[in-house]
């Protein structure tokens, strides 16, 4: 593959240094030092807009320094959990970033989340306090945890108190535990240290040229590491800007970049097919750059949208594992199907069989707790460069470009979130009429994949509507099938395990 210093400018003090962990990728320091420098030296900067008013960069410090001291005043502790499980707004993401600087391991958690979803994230990694959007969460959580925690909402109502010294977290420190499902089995949680975020979300600034002039269209999801750790922290690291939007609207997307002269856009395929559909994708020639992500991106849609901004859609490749992967190019050849070569410090290679193998600062240690996991997750190197992650993706070299094509493991991706077939399996058991099912993803323009339910049915087969109306406070929307497929059995090896890539 092209080498990742192909993505830096000329003139990039990284340009020289072939090393993987080249300084300033996560081998010094923390993002909270460089938050709290740049708020420093520029305080009256705007930061954050909402509702059509914005938050300058002392405003949110002071947030940010309140939110810690309430933290602190309620007795939490450097090192300990804390779910966050909250829609989008300055308010939570204060939170959240307070409680990074009051030294505690956040945990983000999607607010649709059903409640037997958020309670065992919250019992897996023994939280110690939960920030929660709405009332029936809150419920939630103590019932999960009858030893009590402390539960608050998005804007901290607690008292306030002294936060003392604050960012001394140091880089390996961990810093988050974001759920997913990995390699194999039921959800768990990645750590990701402090290194890992400032490595990552430097490597992205560089690469797509991000700056103080920047003004970001924000309405991805905070608790994704897409809106959270590109989006949200790449926007303070750079010194730029961002409208923070409380969700996709395609209108309220396109009238924002017109009205607000804004520079750049990230979303996931789901949100370009909308902008497209909607004929509000021209809006978007505006902006210098549009960043593609989560998902692939199908090849007619690369077109539709390319042609409608003026210039080539820049598709990316990450985890929550590893943060951000590879990248096509901000200068030079964007190119369809493909996701591009390293982010600077980013290793990538591909094993005989084609599996995506990752490694650099960038990458996470391993999951909480999940010994058996880890063993799995990581192949020694053999080179004396450490271990590398096995991401459980397929590629192709072609070219110096990597080309995903598919994945040994079998995670489908509707729009934008991870779907684990077993889990999605093991509630649709229970429903009437289902004797035996299976779960894959079909692609789907809108969605990438949509959820596809394969039964084999005990008697009058369910409907499309029973299997949902089943899954409803156990699943979260974005889990459940959009598609059902009646079929007298299911596809088996020799040991009896359903083999999934047979059927569709």
């Amino acid at each position: 593959m092209r080498p990742w210093r192909d993505h830096l400018e000329a003139d990039d003090p990284l340009v020289g240094d072939g090393r993987p962990g080249a300084p300033g990728l996560g081998v010094a320091g923390t993002l909270l030092h460089r938050w709290s420098a740049r708020w420093s030296d520029d305080p009256g900067a705007r930061l954050w807009q909402e509702g059509g008013h914005w938050w300058t960069a002392d405003e949110f410090d002071a947030a940010t320094r309140r939110a810690a001291g309430r933290l602190r005043a309620a007795g939490l502790e450097p090192g300990q959990r804390i779910v966050w499980s909250t829609g989008s707004s300055v308010a939570a993401l204060a939170t959240h970033v307070g409680a990074l600087r009051a030294g505690l391991v956040v945990v983000p958690a999607n607010p649709a989340y059903s409640e037997r979803e958020l309670a065992h994230i919250v019992t897996d990694v023994r939280a110690s306090a939960a920030v929660v959007g709405r009332p029936d969460q809150a419920r939630w959580v103590r019932d999960a945890t009858p030893d009590g925690i402390v539960v608050c909402g998005p804007d901290l109502d607690l008292a306030d108190g002294d936060p003392g010294v604050l960012d001394v977290a140091g880089p390996d420190d961990p810093a988050m535990i974001c759920f997913t499902s990995g390699t194999t089995g039921a959800p768990k949680g990645a750590v990701l240290r402090h290194r890992n975020l400032l490595a990552g979300v430097e490597s992205v600034t560089r690469a797509w040229r991000m700056s103080p002039d920047d003004l970001l269209v924000h309405s991805l999801p905070l608790f994704h590491a897409h809106g959270l750790v590109v989006g949200a922290y790449g926007t303070m690291t750079a010194g730029a800007s961002a409208v923070l939007l409380p969700g996709f609207d395609p209108d309220a997307v396109a009238d924002t970049v017109r009205a607000e002269a804004a520079t750049l856009f990230f979303g996931v395929p789901t949100m370009f097919h909308r902008l497209v559909a909607g004929g509000r994708a021209t809006d978007l020639a505006r902006l210098r750059l549009c960043v593609s992500g989560s998902a692939p991106l199908p090849a007619e849609l690369h077109a539709a949208v390319s042609a409608a901004v003026g210039s080539p859609v820049l598709e990316r490749y990450g985890m929550t594992e590893t943060l951000m992967n590879t990248s096509n190019p901000y200068d030079g050849d964007r190119r369809a199907g493909t996701v591009g070569f390293p982010l600077p410090g980013v290793e990538v290679t591909l094993t005989p069989e084609g599996e995506v193998l990752v490694r650099g600062p960038n990458v996470f240690d391993g999951y909480f707790e999940r010994d058996a996991a880890n063993a799995e997750a990581f192949r020694a190197g053999g080179d004396g460069g450490g271990p590398w992650f096995v991401t459980g993706d397929l590629g192709t070299d072609e070219d110096g470009y990597l080309v995903l094509r598919g994945r040994s493991k079998e995670l489908i991706i509707s729009g934008g979130f991870n779907v684990y077939p077993t889990e999605v399996e093991d509630v649709l058991a229970g429903c009437r009429g289902v004797a035996e099912v299976a779960v894959t993803g079909t692609p789907s323009e809108e969605w990438g994949e949509e959820v596809t339910a394969w039964v084999v049915p005990d008697g009058t087969p369910p409907t499309l509507d029973e299997l949902r109306a089943h899954c409803v406070g156990v699943l979260a929307a974005f889990k459940q099938p959009r598609l059902v497929r009646v079929v007298d059995s299911l596809p088996r090896n020799a040991l009896g395990k359903v083999v999934r890539s047979r059927l569709g």
